[in-house]
């Protein structure tokens, strides 16, 4: 996961770093303040926060009952294993595509000095970064075995750091999968690209469990901590600007400071 996650960062402090200056709202030292702003989020939690937190929780012991049962189910019937949606969904979670898009919505965004562009990259990044981190630090102090290694759902060792068999809660693919996609649904002010962009990361946890490299309760909670971080790592910007600029790269909509 922690691989998956350097690329797309290394590539945002190359392109970036050359244009960290006052007049550029995103850059390194906004990415600095905002991650510090990020982490103290827990104690400016809400009612309402704490029950997101509690709802998710709930689900995810709930889904711990049924993960064997689905994985004998599917155990029986694996003809799919390399077919299209299932080799996508684990492509679209897999650190290409977010490095992809950083690259393509930064590039652009230095290059035509597009605010907007520029937006959409920070924004993969931040989102990326912070739920691959939440991510990496759950799947070492939980270290759940994963299920082809026949340990069954119930076998964890604690703190395993570099024994991938016990790193499956959660998945990490569909972390950056939703952290991606919320992002990038988010930004648009299509209601038809929004559902779009959430169908490769569906197809992430499909494929995650279908393979058996994870429980459904694993893609689950990863798909959780992706989506409400992209979705913190948007509203966070978005209640700071106004008004709303279009991309002249793809056709999202997103408001930006304007200078």
């Amino acid at each position: 996961m922690i691989n998956r996650i350097l690329f797309p960062i290394l590539f945002f402090v190359i392109f970036f770093e050359s244009v960290s200056y006052a007049q550029n709202p995103y850059n390194l030292d906004q990415f600095k303040n905002e991650s510090f702003d990020f982490v103290k989020q827990p104690f400016r939690w809400e009612n309402e926060d704490w029950l997101k937190l509690s709802a998710v929780s709930a689900g995810a012991l709930i889904l711990t009952q049924f993960d064997k049962s689905i994985t004998n189910e599917l155990d029986k019937e694996r003809s799919y294993y390399n077919s299209f949606p299932i080799v996508g969904g684990k492509f679209w979670g897999g650190g290409i595509p977010t490095a992809f898009f950083v690259g393509v919505f930064g590039i652009h965004g230095l290059m035509a000095d597009n605010n907007s562009s520029k937006k959409i990259a920070f924004e993969i990044v931040q989102a990326s970064f912070y739920a691959g981190a939440i991510t990496s630090i759950l799947k070492i102090s939980v270290a759940r075995a994963r299920p082809f290694t026949n340990k069954g759902s119930g076998t964890f060792e604690p703190f395993t750091f570099f024994n991938d068999d016990f790193h499956s809660f959660p998945s990490g693919h569909a972390t950056l999968a939703f952290s991606l996609s919320t992002v990038l649904a988010k930004n648009s002010k299509s209601d038809l690209l929004k559902v779009i962009a959430y169908i490769p990361a569906v197809l992430t946890c499909v494929s995650r469990v279908y393979q058996d490299d994870h429980w459904v309760s694993d893609v689950f909670a990863g798909a959780a901590i992706g989506y409400f971080v992209g979705d913190w790592v948007a509203n966070t910007h978005l209640q700071k600007e106004s008004p709303i600029q279009t991309s002249s790269l793809f056709p999202l909509a997103i408001r930006i400071k304007l200078d």
